[in-house]
């Protein structure tokens, strides 16, 4: 059985680093901003934004902020049972690297463990390991998928960093194509081999998130909510909120509270 032992946020601490040791878990970190460094074996590594690192048990590792400054990342020690063995970056003995495709589902995944570890305590461990197992199962998918070239990745990071500073404004393929110099065809294409969705399919999920969050915790209007997004056509809104919800945005705040919105963002 997987056990999650603890989850740390570090959130850009200046001066960040952890000791020479052979550690007594297995680890996964992600990493959401900034660089980090890790002396893996006496080797050392350079993470970036958006890198997966998998320790396995009784790897020696060290880190320290990277010269460049301070980072933020997530941090998952965990304890497993015999079910280890069926996935293999646990039970070879050396560090692996990742660079998902789907990072934003990885990163909710992370930053809801947290939530739940510091959270109400009934049926904690059972929630945390039902987590855990979600994303070690998304890492195992990520691992067995051919390779990414570098290049594409990053024109997709590109892409999304841009999304989720601008989604409230409209956005145009023609306005990403050119933050990566390429067509409008292929801009689609490589955001949509390495996310699994098209770049406009991602606006509109982190739109309606969002509106999810202000119909429920403010007393913002549907209208008033739906011009806040870029929804300057109301019917619009209502038709893609039902889309990516299974119910209208009256329907979702009769309900009268949160969602689990991975069911529907995946």
């Amino acid at each position: 059985m997987f056990t999650v032992d603890s989850v740390h946020h570090d959130l850009m601490i200046p001066g960040w680093r952890t000791m020479q040791e052979r550690i007594k878990f297995n680890v996964l970190i992600l990493v959401i901003e900034g660089k980090v460094v890790y002396y893996i074996e006496r080797k050392r590594i350079v993470l970036e934004q958006g890198d997966l690192l998998i320790l396995p048990y009784r790897i020696d590792r060290a880190g320290e902020d990277h010269e460049s400054g301070p980072h933020q990342k997530y941090t998952i020690l965990f304890t497993s049972g015999e079910e280890a063995e069926l996935l293999p970056f646990l039970c070879q003995g050396r560090h692996t690297i990742v660079k998902p495709r789907s990072f934003e589902a990885l990163r909710r995944r992370f930053e809801k463990l947290f939530m739940e570890m510091r959270g109400v305590k009934s049926f904690r461990s059972m929630i945390c390991q039902g987590i855990l197992q979600e994303l070690l199962g998304i890492t195992a998918r990520e691992m067995e998928q051919p390779e990414i070239a570098p290049m594409k990745v990053q024109y997709a990071r590109t892409i999304q960093n841009y999304l989720l500073r601008h989604y409230r404004e409209s956005i145009e393929v023609g306005q990403l194509a050119k933050l990566i110099g390429c067509s409008d065809n292929y801009t689609i294409s490589v955001y949509k081999e390495v996310t699994g969705q098209s770049p406009i399919k991602y606006l509109h999920r982190l739109r309606i998130s969002e509106a999810c969050y202000l119909l429920l915790n403010t007393k913002t209007t549907v209208a008033a909510v739906s011009q806040y997004l870029g929804y300057y056509d109301g019917s619009y809104f209502f038709r893609m909120f039902k889309q990516l919800t299974s119910m209208s945005p009256s329907e979702f705040i009769a309900i009268g509270q949160p969602l689990d919105m991975e069911d529907f963002f995946g």
